[in-house]
């Protein structure tokens, strides 16, 4: 007997609570403000503009240090988000969301090409290799013209183990 299809706005609810939880188990996400908005399976990350994220006020510009966590969760929330999508898609998770495990980094590369100016800034991540024990992200981040970056990177990170 084949599976009715879902409604498609019991399909969205899923993912976004999924999502939600995914972000929640982050506490650095919600420090930094950032939030992630979902089209379909794509994600983009945004860093809404606050005074306590600028490192240099002479300038002023975005901490560097601030800079790069945005780009690492991205690449983090990225990676769980293309870990989780068959198993979300497939039913598994009805009422709760998954518990997820997060990729841990092994290491993160930023090319900082600008300065990040005072205002909100965006970030997308593609996984360009995905294996049961490693990973390998790159992320871009712009502001007003996705176009002109303000920084890249790239991350290599360690899976978690999916059978225990």
């Amino acid at each position: 007997m084949s599976r009715r299809p879902e409604p498609v706005q019991v399909v969205k609810q899923r993912r976004d609570a999924t999502l939600a939880t995914l972000v929640a188990g982050v506490p650095y996400i919600q420090f930094l403000g950032i939030q992630i908005d979902r089209r379909g399976d794509e994600l983009t990350a945004i860093l809404p503009y606050d005074d306590k994220l600028i490192g240099n006020p002479m300038l002023p510009a975005l901490h560097g240090g601030v800079t790069a966590a945005f780009l690492e969760v991205t690449a983090i929330v990225e990676l769980s988000w293309a870990m989780i999508w068959e198993d979300m898609e497939a039913g598994k998770y009805t009422d709760d969301a998954p518990r997820i495990q997060l990729p841990k980094t092994i290491d993160f590369t930023v090319d900082y090409l600008r300065s990040g100016l005072p205002r909100d800034a965006y970030a997308r991540a593609r996984v360009n290799r995905s294996g049961r024990r490693y990973a390998s992200v790159h992320v871009e981040t712009w502001q007003d013209n996705r176009s002109r970056l303000f920084a890249s990177a790239t991350g290599h990170f360690l899976m978690p183990d999916r059978n225990g």
